[in-house]
């Protein structure tokens, strides 16, 4: 039997403010999944077309899948939402790019057939879970070197980038950093930050319950100036600080895909349409530099090139990976398609929600820009990977 295979589109993408980690930060008595409920049950309200019933899968990622992480996340928020009995849902695992896993794989099984419509998102509760809680990792990783020992540190594989293209120095990372705060702020201020942001409950033992309406994490007002004096806690007389990389974060996101031709049977709006993607290894302890093979990776297999790329949303886990890829592909640092709302230095990154975030600011970027075709959303991965998703922008002038 043969098969042919469907259009898959990004429908809405919904998230909520992203919290600073620890016991100060708006989170730190709220439970990663009822972030993770609340993103759900928004993206229902917004989109009443869509029967409950009809939803086929739930993919949640997080990296740290323990806790209120843990239990199937996927299939427990589902519930926890209000969605049937009947809708099934799995959680899923690739460190900082689980939601954008839990994108492909879901719009995946849209393109073969499997499913009509699909939630797909992420969460991580650093405060809850720092970064490697649990964690058991083989000693033959080291002890038959199959992995630098730095690996396992993401601000000391940071470092490693500096030292292997030593042109992406401190001062450019500390600029692209600033940047992109001010970016953010502009952004905000302009009300492009704000319409995805779904607002959540929160309660804190000494000032009673609240509403999370706005990110933590951005620290407007950031200088070069500034910058330059902070520690470097991953080397003496390193490069990466807490001002040229991305906090610890808590935060949920999520967002709805569908097949082209069921979105159009319910009504509901196709804010970006599937390109391709893919998925790439790298050395460990180099893994900022992950983007730019499973990028190549993603070109080749839709015949794109860079040139066709009219608005990039990186993922600035730390400014000299974002540096690295630009560098590779011949990009200014500040390249007004790269970002263009800011990035994680600023908003934060919630490890294996990020993904999420990327793909909703493009597809509400596109809806701005019918000049541009065709964006691409990528970013780094722990134990040395990358991923990209290139995306087609239904509102481009040139198909009218």
């Amino acid at each position: 039997m043969s098969r042919s295979l469907r259009e898959v589109v990004f429908v809405d993408g919904v998230r909520t403010p992203f919290g600073k980690a620890g016991p100060k930060g708006m989170y730190a008595q709220t439970r990663a999944d009822d972030l993770v409920v609340r993103c759900i049950r928004e993206l229902m309200r917004r989109n009443p077309g869509l029967p409950p019933e009809r939803v086929d899968e739930v993919a949640i990622a997080a990296t740290t899948q323990i806790g209120d992480q843990g239990l199937t996340i996927g299939r427990t928020a589902a519930l926890l939402a209000g969605l049937p009995t009947s809708v099934p849902g799995f959680a899923i695992d690739r460190m900082c790019a689980g939601a954008m896993t839990a994108v492909t794989t879901t719009a995946s099984g849209i393109a073969f057939g499997a499913y009509d419509v699909a939630i797909a998102g992420g969460v991580e509760h650093m405060g809850h879970h720092p970064m490697g809680e649990g964690v058991d990792p083989n000693p033959r990783f080291v002890s038959e070197k199959i992995v630098d020992s730095s690996a396992l540190v993401m601000g000391s594989t940071a470092e490693n980038l500096h030292d292997r293209f030593p042109h992406l120095t401190k001062e450019r990372a500390d600029a692209f950093a600033v940047g992109s705060q001010d970016r953010y702020a502009a952004a905000l201020a302009a009300g492009k930050i704000g319409p995805e942001l779904v607002p959540v409950a929160v309660r804190s033992a000494e000032q009673g319950w609240g509403l999370a309406t706005e990110d933590e994490p951005p620290r407007p007002g950031t200088t070069v100036e500034g910058l330059a004096g902070l520690k470097t806690p991953f080397r003496p007389h390193g490069h990466v600080t807490a001002g040229n990389a991305a906090g610890l974060n808590d935060g949920a996101t999520g967002c709805l895909l569908a097949a082209e031709d069921v979105a159009t049977e319910l009504g509901l709006q196709i804010g970006m349409r599937l390109v391709g993607f893919g998925f790439a290894g790298v050395e460990p302890e180099v893994m900022g530099v992950g983007p730019v093979p499973s990028t190549l990776k993603a070109l080749a297999s839709t015949g794109l090139t860079i040139d066709d790329i009219g608005l990039f949303e990186l993922n600035e886990a730390f400014a000299v990976q974002v540096l690295a890829f630009l560098d590779h592909f011949g990009i200014a640092d500040d390249d007004p398609r790269v970002n263009m709302w800011g990035g994680a230095i600023a908003v934060g990154h919630p490890l294996a929600s990020s993904g999420v975030r990327l793909m909703t600011q493009l597809s509400r970027q596109f809806a701005e820009r019918p000049d541009v075709r065709y964006g691409l959303t990528a970013m780094c991965v722990g134990i040395g990977m990358g991923g990209t998703v290139i995306w087609e922008n239904p509102a481009w002038e040139g198909e009218k």
